[in-house]
């Protein structure tokens, strides 16, 4: 696609203000005063976007490329909500849910459930690359087990969500952690190592929030009927063997080993799928409802019920319309130059190392609030910033930590954004709910403006070395383009 943005079209930050006041002003009357989805607010948005854009000299054949270029931006993650409803429809309906859920049951101290889960989230996230693949296996497992012990949804949710975000934001083979160190030209290990610094501390302070959170469900306040029924229900709809942890342990081992996460994903459904046939005595017709409509189980125990009856391709039509709609909006902002209309109004605020790294953490939450996608609030801020952090010779891996620092952390607050639609569609617990348990998510991004300030893990650059990224930048810039 020709280059779009001319000087002649150039659209100014009031004009780029509109159709963001009018989403949001949109989105908070559906969301919260009608209780309905953002869908509409959003298209809302679109459609105020792309008179803006057509008033400015944009055509329509323009501003539909434009949102095109957003919806690719998301196909990513268009397929890995689709493969994600496949693997927990084929898992619950193989009974490896079932299985992990039963063994929690067995195994898992009330007392020290949301430091455990947490943790068993961040080494299988860190395994896979995938917060979202964590949470919809694991995490769908946690909430069970919680649940049962009569710990609040949110809570649980909190716990999964910093386990899997830590792990997703650390792990090599995770697709907003490669984005971050290729977009600022920054070598991806060396990325990871930067944020180090940031991230450990966070979930230290989470794991330690956690016990004294957790210490209120000992086991003297563990409901051992609710329990006993949970496994009783379990046991009469599946087969219960420690061999189908194989199945999620295979699916890890292929990742590991750098099986890109697509293929490792479609192994487990097969996997998931075959042991529903094979196991748990179903037949073929029954494996491609549960893989299509989800798995459907009659229960008089509530819980398990409302546990078991989820996954399969159609429970992601939400999700996936949902990203569709937030892209095309987000596209038409981007594409242009809206979006850069604001940021550049913004850095003129950003005098000092820390008001820079400040600022770049605000606009990426900006960015997930407004356009809906982490990604977004990844690959734009990297184009707005990148250029002044090496202005003032700081090194760009202080910039791709800020970018995950901010960009991945804080989709998760946004109750649009297609990360906290997915939690709400895996896990079934609200923004309002989980927020202030996310702990993880809360207190990364104000440790890296505190280092920002004091210069705490600040790295500086050569005069060599900001040559070579200027002339790397360049490069990468004319190919996204």
């Amino acid at each position: 696609m020709e280059n779009i943005l001319k000087q002649k079209k150039e659209i100014n930050v009031w004009w780029a203000l509109v159709p963001l006041v009018f989403m949001i002003a949109s989105m908070i009357f559906t969301v919260v005063v009608l209780k309905q989805a953002p869908h509409i607010p959003l298209m809302i948005g679109t459609a105020i976007a792309a008179i803006v854009a057509h008033q400015h000299g944009f055509t329509w054949e323009e501003i539909e490329e434009m949102m095109y270029k957003g919806i690719k931006l998301a196909l990513p993650a268009i397929v890995i909500i689709i493969l994600v409803g496949l693997v927990i429809g084929a898992w619950i309906g193989g009974g490896v849910v079932a299985t992990m859920i039963y063994y929690g049951l067995k195994l898992i101290s009330p007392g020290m459930f949301l430091v455990t889960i947490c943790i068993i989230c961040g080494i299988v996230a860190l395994a896979i690359g995938s917060s979202w693949s964590t949470m919809a296996t694991v995490g769908v497992a946690g909430m069970g087990i919680g649940l049962s012990m009569e710990i609040p949804a949110g809570m649980i949710a909190g716990a999964v969500i910093s386990g899997s975000y830590f792990g997703d934001k650390m792990s090599p083979l995770s697709d907003t952690t490669n984005l971050a160190s290729g977009l600022t030209g920054t070598p991806l290990f060396d990325h990871i190592k930067h944020m180090f610094y940031t991230t450990i501390p966070g979930i230290i302070i989470a794991l330690v929030a956690y016990f004294f959170i957790g210490r209120q469900f000992a086991s003297g306040h563990m409901d051992t009927k609710k329990i006993d029924s949970i496994i009783n229900a379990m046991e009469a709809q599946f087969v219960i063997s420690p061999w189908l942890l194989l199945i999620p342990v295979i699916v890890i081992v292929l990742v590991a080993l750098k099986v890109p996460a697509v293929p490792a994903l479609v192994v487990g459904i097969i996997l998931g799928a075959g042991a529903q046939q094979l196991i748990q005595g179903d037949d073929m017709k029954t494996v491609m409802t549960t893989l299509q409509e989800g798995y459907k189980m009659k229960s008089e125990n509530k819980l398990a019920t409302e546990l078991f009856n989820q996954g399969g391709l159609e429970s992601m039509f939400f999700t996936i319309s949902m990203t569709i709609v937030a892209m095309t909006f987000g596209g038409i902002l981007e594409f242009s130059g809206m979006l850069n209309a604001i940021i550049t109004q913004i850095l003129r605020f950003a005098k000092s190392t820390g008001s820079l790294i400040a600022t770049t953490i605000a606009s990426c939450f900006i960015t997930n609030a407004t356009c809906s996608e982490q990604y977004i609030s990844i690959v734009v801020p990297s184009r707005m910033f990148l250029r002044p952090f090496i202005s003032k010779n700081l090194h760009p891996k202080n910039l791709s930590r800020c970018l995950e620092d901010s960009g991945t952390l804080t989709s998760v607050f946004v109750p649009w954004n297609t990360c906290g639609v997915f939690i709400f569609t895996t896990l079934g617990v609200k923004v309002a709910e989980y927020a202030p348990y996310a702990i993880l998510n809360l207190v990364v991004p104000f440790i890296s403006i505190l280092y920002g300030y004091t210069g705490f893990k600040i790295v500086k650059m050569t005069k060599e070395e900001r040559k070579g990224f200027e002339q790397q930048q360049n490069l990468q810039t004319a190919e996204l383009v």
